[in-house]
């Protein structure tokens, strides 16, 4: 097919919005199928496999000043099979092949550019490459001149290399690196030794504290990412042994994050990351689940300590995900560009005369102080809106007029493109968000919406015939088998969905979910889980997940769901499960806490196990909101109107009138009549 600025490539056919970025491109892009595939053998050429997503500055840099010109295109078209993937469509094969360039080079991102044989195999790669050769970094003609020269002239060196990389990622995928023992065996059978102790959770949080950032909050130096699980885990600490120092940098790095400019001060919800200490500069890029997981952090943080500023942030947030990533049908959208008319930030920055001729001369100056807004720009020229002062001094009624007509004139630019993709785990992981913030501010309206985004993704995503959930729905359109972390995310949101609405068909819902995790992507250890499912062909190998990044890993999020599910059911497998998984990732856990530190919460649970809180009654459910409100991180909630046969922890428990139990290890204590006297218990 010939592709140039007046025709296609065969991308235009895609519904992600990212590969019909590319879709004009005069390079003959494909995207990743058995005919692909099947084309490098036929025509024995190697593949160009290039990897990015729809809100990535640099991917599209680099399109602009390489995939649009015409002499780089012809040269891609003649010597390979170039091959576009939404790593956000397909993370499995992000996943393999960044493992490889990691592998290859010490270092990874996006845009992905990595050169395989024609069976798949990868041999060469990076991420960004310029036109012209730049600081050690080659140009990008000058990569696609050496690798079409070796594939032609040193094949034979290239399968070498191939066969060695692909070896390594396998090997790395056979147990989670550097687990405590030299085999699945002797995991099992260290049977001796505690499981979790609190003094552990201790030393977890002195590990963490470490790298903290007393100034500025955060963890080391720029880039900063948000890392909630890691604030998540100094919560536990502080909940767990009344330790201080955990409660004080968890709430100073929130603190700064909502004063930087990560956080749109105008319409909430926040950028992916900071490029600077400070969190003032963000890469602009909004992303669902970062601000899924935000709205969780936040959410306990304001359990914690009932700061309004909190308060207003989450409203805010929501507000924003409502407004810009909904699909007014319940679910919503993945993300919004860091880009603007091919500027990065250009839609959030001002100019010190812009704000100046919107604002009243009474709140001027005062504003611009308050928002470190200068006339040579605080950034690059222009300004960001953050501040150094604390957010409720920015609360007062003269700012939010200020803000308002701020936003009024912002809403009239042209607005970073939005990927209109609905991707499952990022979904599901909003639903827990929204539980959350609906926990610790009572709005019934958020459990409402978490409600309708789940019966959205049960009507959508779900292929009923066939039993299985599709991982990203686009324009009507429903594709990719569902991942681990897909599974793992809608368990989880059948859990808190259960604890927030006192409907135990969620828990239903999550126990057959469970079952057909451990039918379809359970690994041949029979504890830990590929990513993808038995089912699906189209890879080179299974890999397992287990390192906690931007979001969580979904083993660990399937740990802790089997812990749950396991204490719940009386599952005895379930549980031992989640402890041999614990148990094999323990020194991992303890060692690099923050790069496993949602594993770290499942091992925090295990310290003292579930502590059930079970109430059986007609009008049970009406005192949830009362008790959610509160900062418990190790309870299990049942709101149930009489006993279940399915639940054990239920049965016996059977009354005309409410009643409240207290139960841990198996056993329930004596039960008391009242909610009051049952919050006074816990």
């Amino acid at each position: 097919m010939n592709a140039s600025p007046k025709h296609t490539n065969s991308l235009i056919h895609e519904t992600s919005p990212y590969l019909l970025q590319h879709a004009h491109n005069p390079v003959f892009w494909e995207p990743w199928s058995e005919k692909a595939l099947a084309l490098a053998i036929e025509k024995n050429k190697p593949i160009l496999l290039s990897i990015g997503y729809a809100a990535c500055h640099w991917c599209h840099v680099m399109e602009r000043e390489s995939f649009e010109d015409e002499t780089v295109a012809a040269y891609m078209n003649t010597h390979f099979i170039c091959i576009k993937v939404d790593r956000e469509e397909r993370p499995d094969i992000d996943h393999i092949y960044m493992d490889a360039l990691q592998a290859m080079t010490g270092s990874g991102g996006w845009p992905l550019n990595i050169f395989l044989l024609p069976n798949g195999k990868p041999f060469y790669g990076g991420t960004y490459f310029p036109p012209i050769a730049i600081q050690k970094r080659a140009s990008w003609m000058d990569v696609l001149h050496g690798v079409k020269n070796a594939f032609e002239n040193n094949y034979e060196k290239l399968v070498e290399q191939a066969n060695e990389l692909t070896n390594h990622i396998v090997r790395n995928v056979v147990v989670p690196m550097n687990s405590t023992a030299g085999n699945t065996t002797d995991v099992l059978e260290n049977k001796e030794e505690p499981l979790a102790t609190k003094e552990e959770i201790e030393i977890i949080a002195g590990r963490i504290l470490q790298q903290a950032d007393t100034q500025w909050g955060g963890f080391g130096n720029a880039p900063k990412f948000p890392q909630t699980f890691v604030l998540q885990m100094l919560f536990r600490n502080y909940y767990l042994n009344k330790h201080e120092a955990s409660l004080v940098h968890a709430i100073r790095s929130i603190d700064k994050m909502i004063q930087g400019g990560i956080y749109d001060h105008l319409a909430g919800g926040f950028a992916r990351y900071s490029t600077d200490a400070q969190w003032q500069a963000p890469h602009f890029e909004k992303m669902l689940y970062d601000n899924a997981l935000l709205l969780g952090v936040i959410a306990e943080a304001y359990q914690i300590t009932e700061k309004q500023s909190y308060k207003k942030v989450i409203e805010k947030t929501i507000h924003f995900l409502q407004s810009e990533l909904y699909n007014e049908h319940g679910a919503y959208y993945a993300a919004l560009d860091a880009d603007s008319e091919g500027v990065e930030g250009k839609f959030y920055t001002w100019t010190y005369a812009e704000i100046k001729s919107l604002l009243d001369e009474s709140i001027f100056e005062d504003f611009c102080k308050y928002y470190q807004i200068t006339e040579a720009g605080n950034w690059e020229h222009t300004n960001i809106l953050w501040t150094v002062k604390t957010m409720e001094q920015g609360m007062q009624a003269s700012f939010e007029k200020a803000k308002a007509t701020l936003f009024e004139a912002r809403s009239k630019k042209i607005r970073p493109a939005l990927d209109y993709k609905i991707i499952l785990s990022w979904n599901n992981l909003m639903i827990v968000g929204l539980c959350k913030a609906y926990e610790a501010l009572g709005n019934l309206a958020y459990k409402q919406k978490a409600i309708e985004a789940m019966h959205w993704v049960e009507e959508n995503m779900l292929n009923e015939k066939e039993n299985y959930f599709y991982h990203t729905h686009t324009k009507g359109v429903s594709k990719s088998f569902a991942f681990l972390d897909d599974y793992a995310s809608l368990i989880q949101a059948y859990i808190h969905l259960q604890e927030v609405t006192g409907d135990i068909t969620y828990l239903e819902k999550a126990k057959n979910w469970m079952h057909y995790v451990q039918a379809h992507f359970i690994a041949e250890d029979g504890i830990f889980y590929y990513y993808t499912p038995d089912y699906q062909k189209d890879i080179i190998i299974r890999k397992k997940e287990t390192y906690d990044g931007a979001q969580p890993s979904g083993n660990s999020m399937i740990c802790s769901c089997l812990y749950y599910l396991g204490t719940l059911f009386e599952n005895e497998m379930w549980t031992k499960q989640a402890e041999q998984m614990i148990r094999s990732m323990r020194k991992l856990i303890l060692q690099y806490p923050s790069a496993y530190s949602y594993w770290a919460q499942c091992f925090s649970i295990m310290t003292e196990g579930y502590q059930s809180l079970v109430a059986v009654g007609p009008s049970v459910r009406k005192g949830i909101e009362k008790l959610v409100s509160r900062f418990l991180p190790l309870k299990m909630l049942l709101f149930i109107p009489r006993s279940i046969s399915t639940i054990p922890m239920s049965l016996s428990k059977q009354s005309n009138d409410n009643q409240y139990f207290i139960c841990k290890n198996k056993t329930c204590y004596p039960p008391v009549d009242t909610l009051s006297e049952f919050l006074a218990k816990v």
